[in-house]
């Protein structure tokens, strides 16, 4: 047992003494921006949640859409990473990191609320909420319905169908 202990205790200061630098040469120091990487892991997390619960709702889950997922989220996060290496080399005290890292969360946020709706969640709001979010993801949400509609169509023919996003959360 004290072994296993011992071995745990290596692997995470291994794993701390590299993944520490490696975010700071990154991603920078500060509280600011760990807190902003952290919320950006979380909504990105909650964006696969609804996601995937969106695409089992109407039929188009499939595995290899979701391990293009895992390239596109790596894609994403490097962004803010690359905003604060701009940063770095114009002198621009973190400008472009924020920018960068403010534009992938408000998609992020957009992408997660209409995986939302398209999953059905939306009966748990009041209209009153429901209506001014369906304006601010319409244009996302109705991608995702077409992209959806795409991928039930090339793995079953025999399905598919257009689904308008006005519908969405009624």
């Amino acid at each position: 047992m004290e072994s296993v202990i011992k071995i745990q205790n290596g692997l995470a200061a291994f794993v701390g003494a590299l993944g520490v630098p490696t975010f700071e040469f990154l991603y920078g120091t500060g509280r600011a921006v760990t807190t902003i990487v952290v919320a950006l892991v979380f909504f990105i997390a909650m964006d696969w949640l609804s996601g995937t619960r969106a695409a089992k709702k109407d039929m188009t889950y499939a595995s290899k859409y979701g391990l293009d997922g895992l390239f596109r989220t790596f894609f994403i996060l490097l962004l803010p990473a690359g905003g604060h290496l701009l940063d770095q080399v114009l002198g621009a005290d973190g400008i472009i990191f924020g920018i960068f890292s403010f534009g992938v969360l408000y998609h992020t946020l957009q992408s997660m609320t209409a995986n939302a709706l398209r999953a059905g969640w939306a009966d748990y709001f009041p209209d009153w909420i429901i209506e001014p979010v369906l304006k601010w993801v319409r244009s996302e949400l109705e991608q995702k319905i077409q992209r959806a509609t795409g991928r039930l169509k090339t793995t079953n023919p025999n399905q598919g169908g257009s689904e308008d996003a006005s519908k969405i959360g009624k």
